[in-house]
């Protein structure tokens, strides 16, 4: 099951505030900025070992009381930034949550060792003469 099959919207908390920045008197009486809160230790849509990653991979995104904190605050339109926060939310459970490949280990090709090894030579030889030229 897909992380954006779930639907997570009964465990979001969001609160809206006055956003910052330049936005004239308007940024002065519109609350457009959103903060989606989700606590992921309470949550029924994760299973243990999902919440075990979680807490591992986001830990800088995690506050005191196990929530996931997310705010979007680009848009003067409220709605808009909800629409954001919501999308940044699933993105980064996606994010987290998709195993990483393991790396395959390869053996350098014959040609790439000898042309090292030449340039190893070349360098030598630059530095060799270098010293000859002292008595």
């Amino acid at each position: 099951m897909d992380i954006s099959d779930r639907d997570f919207t009964p465990e979001w908390i969001f609160q809206a505030t006055r956003s910052s920045g330049p936005g004239g008197q308007n940024v002065n009486k519109v609350s457009s900025k959103v903060e989606l809160r989700f606590n992921y230790r309470n949550s029924l849509l994760l299973s243990e070992a999902e919440k075990a990653i979680l807490s591992e991979k986001l830990f800088n995104k995690i506050n005191k009381e196990d929530e996931i904190v997310l705010v979007a605050q680009t848009d003067r339109s409220q709605l808009k930034n909800k629409e954001k926060v919501i999308e940044k939310f699933y993105s980064l459970l996606k994010q987290a949550l998709t195993p990483r490949k393991k790396r395959v280990s390869t053996r350098p090709t014959r040609a790439s060792v000898e042309k090292r090894l030449e340039s190893k030579r070349v360098r030598g030889s630059i530095k060799a003469t270098r010293r000859e030229t002292g008595d």
